[in-house]
């Protein structure tokens, strides 16, 4: 080998090109973890309703770990979505200092339970609220069912001026809903949309002109439906009279 020269031109130049490339590596590698390229800006969008500065500054402070170049968008993006209202988070560099965060927060529909919340796109998330929100219970798992089922209540009952306030799913999926806190309806599993509708449409002649209050309705008959009044509502019947 020694004495062919085109061998050790060749050889030459291949140690050369390693070498070369060894050397941009370490200064790309010098140049990445440098502390000359810190993420200096962060920029936050989106429409925040719940998720406070404080929390966001916390995340930054205690989980933003890096420079520009070598900062983990993966775990940085999973720090904000532990945050109670934060459905989902994506995050994008921006040269030569910038870190951009566009935060979605939940939208609550509906309490799940005791336990948690709904949003409007039927996903189960754990967050505090005051709101004024209707009551879902139901099987674990159906938290997206349900919740299209209430705003389908939701929307045709509003026809008849009256709203969903707590709706059950048994795990036979049964159907119960229960109006403006008093009122109970007992829908069953089938023909739902059917006994609804026939519900809404007989409701202006029936219900809302009985002057006594009406604690529970059945819609599971196939002519009709029947109602109860609370105990101690119905009139006591008059006794009977004796002829002179």
């Amino acid at each position: 080998m020694w004495d062919k020269p085109q061998a050790l031109n060749w050889l030459a130049n291949l140690l050369f090109g390693l070498a070369v490339l060894l050397f941009l590596y370490a200064a790309l590698l010098v140049v990445v973890h440098s502390p000359l390229f810190p993420v200096r800006q962060i920029k936050v969008d989106g429409s925040l309703a719940h998720v406070t500065r404080e929390q966001l500054q916390y995340i930054v402070k205690n989980e933003l770990k890096g420079t520009f170049f070598t900062l983990d968008l993966n775990k940085t993006r999973q720090a904000f979505e532990k945050l109670p209202w934060v459905r989902q988070v994506n995050l994008r560099r921006r040269w030569p200092d910038r870190l951009d965060v566009t935060i979605e927060e939940h939208v609550a529909l509906a309490r799940w339970g005791s336990v948690g919340l709904v949003n409007t796109l039927g996903e189960r998330f754990d967050a505090a609220t005051n709101e004024p929100l209707p009551v879902l219970e139901g099987p674990e798992g159906s938290e997206a069912d349900m919740a299209k089922g209430y705003v389908s209540f939701r929307d045709r009952l509003a026809a008849v001026q009256r709203k969903p306030t707590h709706v059950w799913l048994s795990a036979r999926r049964a159907w119960r809903v229960q109006l403006d806190h008093s009122l109970t309806v007992e829908i069953g599993r089938d023909d739902v949309d059917a006994r609804l509708g026939k519900f809404i449409k007989a409701y202006p002649t029936t219900l809302a002109v009985i002057k006594r209050p009406v604690s529970y309705v059945d819609l599971r008959y196939p002519n009709g439906f029947s109602v109860r009044v609370p105990p101690g509502m119905v009139p006591p019947a008059k006794p009977p009279e004796v002829a002179a």
